[in-house]
């Protein structure tokens, strides 16, 4: 059967349908351009997180933590300064247990679709977000941009592309992660127990008790280590943890094993994205967050290497972009 690309409703949302070989894939645009579900119907595989739904009214209200919402920028900034180029950027202080801004402002609001299309092969969508003086984002982020999501489903799995532009005539702080929420396990007569996971982590960043980075590292733990090598349980204890990417074999992933079925699923999203956070709903079980991110946790407060903690300067009219993969092999 050819591949195929639809509008469609998910939950009773507006969504895009994909559809290609055995997957099926959904997005929604006016829930922040959230890749709401990745499927395998033949084989009964629900790889992500998705809500019931009971739970779509909390979804709505806080997507965080079902799909693979667009964290703009990423993560927790202190107090919800953004120091840049001389200025400081107030961002509204959401988390109080903290005291932080978390997640950014990309990632709740809705995105235009660009273009749909498919081959015989193929299902495509573009999913675009451009921010000029006029939009809401610009007065917590005063930059022009323009960001862009470019979903394939094939056969050989999922495809996601991003790219970002700086549309401006200054210098852009250019920060980006994912919050992919994977479902562990992700089929059907699968326990907990049947899953173990690697990931190409390094160090461990040490967070504060407002879960800040300090500049320094932590020991890795035994089972941290074999997140590197061997795999372990992604429910081996609560995990809120922060770390450096280091490729293996050229390439930056997690992969998650179901030793019952000797499947595993693969998350490759190349070596642009210099950190990872993981975070596993107080190894509750059912589901983690392998998060694949370009910069350090509040990485414009913390007086380390631009580099080092992936404080990149986008300059006017320069393209980011990254790709990133999920499909399944045999284990």
């Amino acid at each position: 059967m050819a591949a195929n690309t639809h509008e469609g409703l998910y939950q009773g949302e507006k969504a895009v349908w994909l559809e290609a070989g055995p997957y099926e894939a959904a997005v929604l645009p006016e829930i922040g351009a959230n890749l709401i579900a990745f499927r395998d119907t033949v084989k009964q595989y629900r790889f992500l997180h998705e809500p019931t739904a009971e739970e779509m009214e909390s979804f709505k209200a806080k997507p965080v933590i079902h799909g693979i919402p667009v964290l703009f920028p990423p993560n927790r900034y202190e107090d919800g300064k953004f120091p840049w180029n001389g200025k400081v950027y107030s961002f509204p202080v959401n988390e109080p247990s903290t005291g932080n801004h978390l997640h950014g402002f990309l990632h709740y609001i809705p995105w235009a679709v660009e273009s749909r299309s498919n081959s015989e092969t193929e299902a495509r969508v573009t999913l675009v977000q451009q921010v000029t003086e006029s939009h809401p984002v610009y007065a917590y982020f005063p930059h022009a941009f323009t960001i862009r999501l470019h979903y394939t489903l094939s056969a050989a799995g999922l495809q996601q592309q991003v790219t970002i532009r700086n549309d401006g005539k200054d210098a852009m702080p250019c920060l980006l992660a994912f919050h992919t929420s994977i479902n562990a396990p992700f089929a059907e007569g699968s326990t907990a127990s049947d899953c173990m996971f690697t990931m190409t982590i390094g160090q461990r960043w040490e967070l504060s008790g407002r879960m800040l980075p300090t500049g320094r590292f932590q020991p890795l733990k035994p089972e941290e280590e074999r997140m590197q090598r061997g795999g372990v349980s992604p429910y081996f204890e609560a995990m809120d943890n922060h770390y450096t990417a280091v490729p293996q074999n050229g390439r930056n992933r997690m992969e998650l094993t179901d030793t019952r079925l000797n499947v595993k699923l693969v998350y490759d999203v190349g070596t642009a994205y210099k950190q990872w956070m993981i975070w596993n709903n107080n190894a509750g079980g059912r589901f983690f967050c392998p998060e694949p991110q370009v910069n350090l946790v509040n990485a414009p407060n913390v007086q380390l290497p631009a580099e080092e903690i992936g404080l990149h300067a986008l300059e006017p009219g320069a393209i980011w972009e990254a790709s990133s993969r999920l499909y399944t092999i045999e284990a």
